[in-house]
């Protein structure tokens, strides 16, 4: 071989060496990082805003269900018109008054045996569950940055090895060119390292529009573009064995905790049904002033009144209502149960995933290692003419795909170790300590859970929380 040509191979291997250690995990000590992705996405999240408004939507309920133990106060207007008739002693007489009410009714609740009550202790228990199912929401957001920004690196580190890739090749066709002019190899050794080289470009351009793909999940994932990231993330602490994962999850996972209390909720609206077949008890006052168009006659007058009310007869209706009640407290239990099993074999699964990708990644690095030993050897023993250029180029493509298994092996381990953090019910911001502001959802509850009149100064307060609710 010419010395032309084996300078140029010493160039190639020292340009491998450099872009190799270029796609190592770390690189850019001062860019993006996985926080970062945390930081963004639990900021702008569309669905977590979403879900904010629906649990303050079942914090109203609270209050909606807390007015009907209160007294009702209503200011009434009436004109009405009469028409009587009647005969004595053969005489029909008419009467067509107009009259003109205003005043005051008054209705208050005094016994529905419980019907109320439990029906605020259901809204609570709502309350409760939704709590939980939006911490759940938290979860699945998070785990979407995780996988748009392990994606975006992947494919960052891809298109360095492939662009590596390009590299090399372009340096082999450079070398069997030069060899061919020397009579060393044949034009079938020239025209393999230009399909090589052609074949390296192609894949180049593919791996640059999977970035490309990659960074658009990851400005909606995440709310902003990526700038240079950090490379592969440092892992989570996990725990030591499926067993105690999954005890873990099985006692604070989201989904289960939000399913229990929905079964809660449930029971009692069942208590709540059965309380509707018994009697009611409410007072009822009015007062106020009624005048007569017809003349300038005016009656003030007022009257309370105790209104007992015991169903005897609905159709059938109330009976049903209970039965209905309580099919819907059978499905929620039998959910709970399917949530339970769910939750333990998605815990055993991420924890499988993990070990088999921490495995995956071990055997990767090996190969890699093997596979440029080999790529190195089999170059150099083509340069004494004891291997052919396709022995070299089968070499370079098997070291190729060593290096690409490897870094999609590091990036499975990362995102099985936070799939493991999410199937346990870890993946929250306040878990994670990231540096935003957790949303408190016990902030607008504890306003409204009174449900205050509109003229109160807690209603003011609760109108300068809604301002700023609707500025964010």
């Amino acid at each position: 071989m010419s010395s032309k040509a084996g300078g140029k191979l010493v160039k190639a291997m020292a340009l491998t060496a450099g872009i190799a250690l270029s796609v190592l995990p770390g690189r850019f000590a001062w860019a993006d990082n996985l926080t970062d992705a945390f930081i963004g996405a639990y900021n702008t999240s569309g669905l977590l805003e979403q879900n904010r408004a629906l649990l303050r939507a079942a914090d109203e309920d609270v209050a909606i269900a807390l007015a009907a133990l209160r007294p009702i106060i209503n200011w009434t207007v009436q004109i009405s018109q009469d028409y009587t008739r009647s005969t004595v002693d053969d005489v029909v007489n008419r009467q067509e008054p107009t009259n003109f009410f205003t005043g005051l009714t008054l209705s208050q609740l005094i016994y529905d045996g419980g019907f109320s009550v439990l029906g605020k202790q259901s809204a609570q228990e709502i309350v409760l569950s939704t709590r939980q199912n939006l911490i759940d929401i938290e979860q699945a957001v998070l785990f979407r940055a995780v996988n748009a920004y392990l994606d975006v690196v992947l494919q960052e580190e891809t298109v360095q090895i492939q662009l590596n890739d390009v590299e090399v090749s372009a340096e082999e066709l450079r070398a069997s060119q030069d060899r061919f002019d020397v009579g060393e190899v044949t034009r079938t050794d020239v025209a393999l390292s230009e399909a090589q080289l052609a074949s390296a470009q192609a894949e180049l351009a593919v791996a640059r529009g999977n970035l490309s793909t990659a960074q658009a999940e990851y400005v909606n994932a995440v709310g902003n573009a990526p700038g240079a990231t950090a490379g592969q993330p440092s892992l989570p602490s996990l725990p030591n064995s499926e067993s105690e994962a999954i005890a873990f999850a099985q006692r604070n996972h989201p989904a289960i905790l939000s399913s229990q209390h929905e079964v809660r909720a449930f029971d009692l609206l069942v208590q709540q049904q059965r309380a509707n077949l018994g009697p009611n008890v409410s007072l009822n006052a009015d007062a106020g002033i009624t005048e007569s168009f017809d003349n300038d006659d005016d009656l003030e007058d007022a009257t309370i009144a105790l209104n007992f009310n015991q169903p005897i007869y609905a159709g059938g209706a109330l009976a049903a209502q209970v039965r209905r009640a309580m099919a819907t407290r059978d499905a929620s239990r039998a959910n709970l149960l399917n949530v339970q099993k769910d939750i333990t074999q998605g815990v055993s699964a991420s924890y499988a995933n993990f070990q088999a990708a921490a495995a995956s990644l071990r055997a990767s690095t090996e190969q890699v290692r093997a596979s440029q030993v080999a790529f190195d050897g089999i170059r150099e023993e083509a340069t004494l003419g004891a291997r052919t250029t396709l022995d070299v180029l089968n070499a370079q493509q098997d070291l190729l795909d060593a290096q690409l298994n490897e870094v999609a092996s590091r990036t499975e381990r990362s995102r099985a170790a936070y799939q493991l953090l999410q199937a346990q019910g870890l993946l929250t911001a306040e878990r994670l300590g990231l540096a935003v502001q957790i949303y408190d959802p016990t902030l607008y509850y504890n306003l409204v859970k009174k449900a205050p009149a509109q003229v109160s100064r807690q209603s003011k307060d609760l109108d300068r929380v809604l301002k700023a609710l609707r500025r964010d």
